[in-house]
């Protein structure tokens, strides 16, 4: 039976062949999950930290508002005439107006 085992043991030579599909597959990874989500979350600490007054946003719950008040921590919209919500800056998701995620641009031809 041990025999048999040893017989199916990998030449000596041949090691740095089993190290390179796991590499390959890290950096795959990489590339195409990691890298982007960090590109995102910047992206969206960036535009957090740059939020103003009168600026037009829209929070992760979906609510629609008016930006009235900015401190350090939070954000006071106003969603319709009088009303005044308080909200934490990670609680607002993008400017209202913009697309939540950038879309490829498609492209019609007019019909013959």
């Amino acid at each position: 039976m041990f025999l048999t085992l040893l017989l199916q043991a990998a030449p000596a030579g041949e090691n740095y062949t089993s190290l390179l599909f796991p590499v390959v597959i890290g950096l795959i990874v990489y590339f195409f999950m990691i890298r982007p989500q960090q590109r995102r979350a910047s992206e969206a600490k960036k535009f957090r930290e740059s939020i103003a007054k009168g600026t037009n946003v829209v929070t992760i719950g979906g609510l629609h508002g008016k930006v009235i008040d900015v401190t350090p921590e939070t954000v006071v919209l106003e969603v319709e005439r009088g009303i005044r919500l308080r909200f934490d800056r990670s609680a607002v998701a993008r400017q209202a107006g913009t697309p939540a995620a950038p879309a490829a641009a498609a492209t019609t031809e007019p019909a013959a």
